[in-house]
């Protein structure tokens, strides 16, 4: 990375199950050189715990991705902020962060997100994205859906997010769970427009 900037990328995980989803989109972008600047909620915490365990709790997550994907995660840098700290750097249209994903995003955080309420950092930094007309990427798991969490989708859609949800693909073969999160990885950052080999692209 000497003489380039760094890409900074907002990833907000919030408490929808997908905890597998998120850090492997969160080591991809490290892998890549990008700056994550992470932000987790306390229900996204407890996600981590519950279904990767304490190993991947935030506090020792830099520790996880390395011992989970390697060392090439070392290329970039993970920044933690507080979802309660709605004055952070990325709460502000003028620091440079070029996108947000919020893998997984719970159907609370959609509604935020949909209307504007920014009573969080995730919420706020979603916010800024919109008015500021970068990319935001929601990754709803939820299923089935109410017709309210549909009409968020739409709306979050409509306001210029891209709304991508947990679906993985299955026409490169997967074989495990990593298979299928190095999948929706891989989506997150094509719409991110970062380049990666984290699936085969389709052939014809």
């Amino acid at each position: 990375m000497s003489g380039e900037v760094m890409r900074s990328v907002v990833v907000g995980i919030t408490g929808a199950s997908g905890a597998l989803y998120a850090v492997r989109t969160v080591a991809a972008l490290l892998s890549s050189g990008a700056r994550v600047e992470l932000v987790v909620s306390d229900f996204g915490r407890r996600l981590l715990r519950d279904e990767l365990g304490e190993a991947a709790s935030v506090e020792r997550l830099s520790e996880y991705l390395s011992n989970t994907y390697g060392d090439n995660v070392r290329a970039g840098q993970l920044v933690v902020h507080s979802n309660r700290d709605v004055g952070a750097t990325v709460a502000s249209g003028s620091y440079s962060c070029e996108g947000m994903v919020i893998v997984p995003c719970s159907m609370k955080t959609l509604a935020g997100v949909a209307h504007g309420l920014s009573r969080t950092l995730i919420e706020r930094a979603a916010d800024v994205m919109l008015k500021e007309r970068r990319t935001l990427i929601i990754v709803p798991r939820e299923t089935p859906m109410s017709l309210p969490q549909l009409r968020n989708m739409v709306a979050s859609a409509e306001a210029g997010a891209l709304v991508l949800p947990a679906m993985p693909a299955f026409y490169q073969g997967p074989r495990t769970l990593d298979d299928l999160s190095d999948f929706m990885a891989g989506k997150i950052l094509t719409a991110l427009d970062f380049s990666h080999e984290l699936f085969p692209p389709w052939a014809g």
